[in-house]
């Protein structure tokens, strides 16, 4: 069985405060930001939207673009998240159906 990896990106509002992480377990990850399971950085600027995110078919691949994300700008990654995500609708629910 192939395991995907992600990465993806989670907001506490339109063109609020962004966080950049991966994992190998899109929902489960997700599920934790928002239950305030993941203590750190999300738990205490309550970001919980999941606003973009990404497959990679390797841990690797997808720990190198997450380092690269960290590395662009505010208005790099806002864009990165309009151009696919218009309304910053959280899709945490699209994925975990």
């Amino acid at each position: 069985m192939e395991k995907n990896f992600f990465v993806y990106m989670l907001a506490n509002a339109r063109n609020g405060t962004l966080y950049i992480g991966v994992t190998s377990d899109l929902v489960k990850r997700i599920w934790e930001h928002r239950e305030g399971l993941a203590d750190g950085f999300t738990k205490k600027y309550s970001v919980k939207q999941l606003v973009w995110f990404e497959s990679h078919v390797d841990a690797v691949s997808a720990i190198t673009r997450e380092k690269q994300l960290k590395k662009w700008n505010r208005a790099w990654k806002i864009n990165l998240i309009i151009n696919e995500n218009p309304n910053w609708r959280d899709l945490y629910d699209e994925i975990s159906a």
